[in-house]
This record gives C-alpha cells, structure tokens and sequence, in this order.
C-alpha cells in the first residue's frame, strides 16, 4: 500500500471505531448501516461530492457548512453527520471512501457476516447472488454479504474476494494462462 493509501486507511479507521463504538453504546447500528449506504452512494453517483471532499480549494469552514448542509437533504443521522463535520473541520474528509470500506466491515463483523468483494463482466441477478452467497457461506461459515461490481474487461466469469483468499474464474485470466503457456511452448 502506498504512504498516503496507509494514511488515509488509518485516519479512516480511528474515526469509523468511534462512530462505531458510539452507535454501538447508542443501539443505533443499523441507523449507522444506512448512513454509510446512502454515503456510499452518493460517493459513487455525484464528481461535484468527491470534489468537495478532495479538493484542497474549499476551506475547513466551506466542507463543514456544506455538510451541515447535505447531510439532512441526503437523510445521514445526526451522529454520521457530526462525524463528517468534525473530520471536514480537520482537513480529513478525504478519507471518507476510506470510513465507508471500515465501517462496512466493522458492521459486518458486528453481525456476525463477511462481505466478499466480487467482480463480473455482467450484472448478476438476485437469484445468482443468493446462489454465490450460499456457496460462499458453505465455505466461509458464516453470512456473506456480496459488494458486487461490473468490470465488462473480463469477458465473462468472476473474481472473488472473501477476506484474504481470492478466486479468479474469469475468461480474461484463463486466456492470459493461455497466452503465457503458448509462449513456454514455442
């Protein structure tokens, strides 16, 4: 991981434990679980939201009222929003991708789940993640929650991440083994 990849992985990480432990102290969990969705979302939807959190231009003042701002129209709870303001108010909003992947996974460790991360050339449906999900749990033994993404580059198959293992059954990769042991041979 490079230096400032760590440095915001760990900022991310002292912030999402104390919001955590306070929805924990607070039986507000799952309040918490739908603020990072709906941050999670509006991460992945708006440039004009992730400017505002990486952009050196907006000062402290300007990322804290915006937030004080947004939050309430965006429905985040009081306690996410005070967070954002806070870090905002210490130059650290961007590490809020960051705070989403960590409060995600402090979440499902408090439910007793593990998110397996996978990748696919096409959308799958709701009937092949509840396939993938059950086969996942056979082996993990535990609930799995899937973060399912597109990446059309792989022609077809899937990429699997479920915590430190990781299964590559794309097409692409197969042809790259293919490729490589053509070359051995000629």
């Amino acid at each position: 991981m490079s230096e400032p990849a760590s440095i915001s992985s760990g900022i991310a990480a002292r912030y999402a434990t104390a919001l955590f432990e306070i929805a924990k102290e607070a039986n507000a969990v799952a309040a918490l679980e739908a603020d990072v969705e709906i941050i999670d979302a509006v991460l992945t939807d708006s440039a004009d939201f992730r400017a505002l959190i990486a952009s050196p231009i907006y000062t402290r003042e300007a990322q804290s009222n915006a937030i004080a701002t947004l939050a309430p129209k965006m429905g985040i709870g009081a306690m996410t929003a005070n967070t954002m303001r806070l870090m905002a108010s210490k130059r650290r909003l961007f590490a809020l991708p960051q705070l989403v992947a960590r409060l995600r996974a402090l979440i499902a460790e408090h439910k007793g789940e593990i998110s397996a991360d996978v990748v696919s050339a096409r959308p799958l449906s709701d009937a092949q993640k509840a396939k993938l999900a059950a086969a996942l749990k056979a082996n993990a033994g535990k609930d799995v929650k899937i973060n399912a993404t597109v990446d059309e580059r792989l022609i077809g198959g899937l990429v699997v991440k479920l915590g430190s293992k990781m299964i590559d059954s794309s097409i692409r990769t197969r042809l790259s083994a293919l490729q490589n042991t053509m070359k051995e041979v000629g």
